[in-house]
């Protein structure tokens, strides 16, 4: 509860309107909620640390203005490392692909359910 209220005060003083806001709080909540193994740099993680890791990524790139919507947020956040540049992958059931792949999926399906 306090990584949600935490990320939801990070993202509104962002450079993103409230679609932005709402997609990426949404996305951050996929990911958390998800069943599926994170792996970053060669090493897996569960979903809640997958979701706190993108937030504390979220929060780095807010404070320097690099986000102004949810596709930025998946390509600067979600889809590499910044250290190593490796891409991050999701293994789901045993289905192992780019999360940026997976991430920019899920953000088409909120798009699309957006009256």
């Amino acid at each position: 509860m306090l990584l949600a209220l935490m990320v939801a005060t990070t993202v509104a003083h962002a450079g993103l309107d409230a679609q932005g806001q709402r997609e990426v709080d949404a996305l951050l909540a996929f990911v958390g909620n998800s069943h599926c193994t994170f792996i970053r740099n060669g090493k897996s993680y569960d979903a809640a640390d997958a979701q706190s890791h993108l937030a504390f990524k979220l929060n780095y790139l807010v404070q320097r203005d690099k986000v102004n919507n949810a596709d930025e947020f998946i390509e600067r956040a979600g889809t590499a490392s910044s250290l190593s540049g490796k891409p991050y992958l999701v293994n789901c059931d045993g289905n192992q692909r780019p999360s940026a792949d997976w991430l920019k999926e899920e953000l088409r399906h909120l798009r699309e359910a957006q009256p």
